[in-house]
């Protein structure tokens, strides 16, 4: 099929762009409905004259941005899931306390079904070979404990007997449990019975269980502004009504909290995704007065606070919380890999019982053989033996990513460098948009994300959250990392601000 785009050479935004914002259009519009197919991408080059590698950067940011989807060996179709298609639940941005300025979406369904969940953009579905990919939240490979793994498997596996026939404790392996309750004391400041720590299949899987226990359609849900994609689709998917609250240098902005009853709050303290901002002592106390107050649950997402560079971490929320109103969330997918799907919540005592009844219901427990590995390993000392090495390694690769910025860019307004696996890079005036720097760094073999690429969602103004760039850096050697930096300085030539003039950007940290 064809499509009814014109490209206009003398237009200042770019060809790509030019169709991306005309696909789009007929997608709000509804001229494209769900579920019909685009051209291929060497009909829609040969169809507008533009080279085949602009319509698949193109294509590339409509996936990214969840409008199309594509089927392996068939094509590229109006994703089910688009963004201003119809969805079951409201969204209200209450980044105004005052009636008159509060902005609310809401999205009303007359169809008798529901429309399908949205999809996060967890996978990099990437195929291009790149010259280094800053990916955020992969792992190095190189540094998984093979040997050690492998011994510890083979070591269960023999005197596993009829464990790997049976069914076990759908809430978790009992000495996983210990393991982690004894990790978490001294490591996050956590004071947690084994029986309130719950196994589950990563954070994912612990959002979903979350949701069927505490969430009813209509129920106040409150998010980051910025935040991840999963926690707030996974929110969206059971009928929350979403209360976006915008994020600053101090994290969470707790003044512009709602004063709704019951609600649930998905925060990111310790290393805000995406921003990577550690959310203050002040507001940690105010968002815990706030949850008490109002009867709301905090589900306090820890997903890569094995990683602090600099000074000692916070104590963890959960830490702080004396009324039993902070949900933990814990993963291996950063520190051991995402390959595992190994993750926990520790629970407030008067939730516990609900929730092994869901997680029965879910899927009868995790793995054995996993869960008895990691325990033996946590057991033994060589846990913490690993986290420390590869902390220090991760390390490097910060200071490597923070030099090469520096050293090709001048001064930069980094967020997040503080820990973790990413940063974020607030991109100084004068620089392209964050999805056209993206673009162009893709073709030239390296690969950046905007927001909405990096597997996150700003409920603000576009132009605002089309400034950052995440960067993740753990997984790219610091070769890798110096010959990205370059190339992607190189594809940015002409658009680079003067050193004496990025060197002020340091000092705008509030400026989100």
């Amino acid at each position: 099929m064809q499509l009814p785009i014109v490209l206009d050479g003398s237009e200042k935004a770019t060809l790509q762009n030019q169709i991306f914002d005309q696909i789009r259009s007929m997608i709000i519009r509804g001229q494209l409905k769900i579920g019909d197919p685009l051209p291929a991408t060497r009909e829609l080059s040969s169809q507008t004259g533009v080279s085949r590698n602009t319509a698949v950067l193109a294509y590339e940011r409509l996936i990214a941005e969840g409008y199309v989807q594509t089927r392996p060996y068939v094509g590229t179709y109006v994703a089910a899931t688009a963004p201003h298609t119809k969805y079951p639940s409201a969204v209200r941005c209450d980044f105004d306390s005052s009636e008159a300025d509060r902005r609310s979406i809401v999205d009303e369904s007359n169809d008798d079904h529901a429309a399908p969940p949205r999809i996060h953009s967890l996978v990099n579905r990437r195929r291009r070979r790149l010259i280094a990919d800053f990916w955020v939240g992969r792992s190095d490979p190189n540094s998984f404990p093979l040997k050690a793994w492998s011994q510890l498997i083979w070591n269960r596996l023999k005197t596993a007997g009829a464990a790997l026939t049976e069914y076990n404790d759908p809430a978790g392996l009992p000495e996983l449990r210990q393991a982690i309750a004894d990790h978490l004391g001294p490591a996050r400041g956590v004071i947690a019975e084994p029986d309130q720590v719950v196994i589950v299949g990563g954070c994912q899987d612990g959002f979903n269980l979350l949701a069927r226990l505490l969430v009813r359609p209509g129920s106040p849900a409150v998010v980051e502004s910025p935040c991840y994609q999963g926690a707030a689709y996974v929110l969206e998917s059971f009928g929350a009504q979403l209360y976006p609250v915008p994020v600053d240098h101090e994290g969470l902005d707790v003044a512009k909290l709602p004063q709704v009853e019951g609600a649930v709050a998905y925060v990111t303290p310790s290393h805000q995704y995406p921003t990577g901002v550690t959310l203050s002592l002040r507001r940690r106390i105010a968002l815990l007065s706030w949850a008490t107050e109002h009867g709301a649950y905090v589900v306090e997402d820890d997903y890569d606070s094995d990683f602090r560079f600099v000074g000692s971490p916070f104590t963890a929320l959960k830490g702080l919380d004396r009324g039993e109103r902070v949900i933990y969330m814990g993963t291996f997918s950063k520190c051991m890999g995402p390959g595992l799907r190994l993750g926990y919540v520790v629970l407030p005592r008067r939730l516990v019982d609900g929730a092994n009844r869901l997680k029965t219901l879910m899927n009868n427990g995790q793995g054995w053989l996993e869960q008895a590995a990691m325990a033996d390993f946590m057991a033994s000392g060589g846990f913490g033996r690993h986290l420390r090495r590869i902390r220090q390694l991760y390390h490097s690769r910060r200071d490597a990513l923070l030099a090469a910025m520096e050293k090709h860019f001048g001064a930069c307004e980094v967020l997040g460098d503080q820990g973790g696996m990413h940063l974020a890079w607030r991109l100084p005036e004068g620089f392209p948009k964050a999805s056209d720097v993206e673009a162009r760094a893709l073709d030239a073999g390296v690969g950046v994300y905007a927001l909405a690429a990096g597997a996150a969602i700003h409920f603000g103004p576009d132009d605002e959250s089309d400034r950052f760039l995440v960067l993740g850096f753990a997984a790219l050697t610091e070769r890798e990392i110096e010959a990205g930096v370059a190339r992607l300085a190189s594809a940015l030539q002409g658009d680079r601000r003067p050193r004496d003039i990025t060197a002020a950007m340091r000092s705008k940290q509030e400026a989100l």
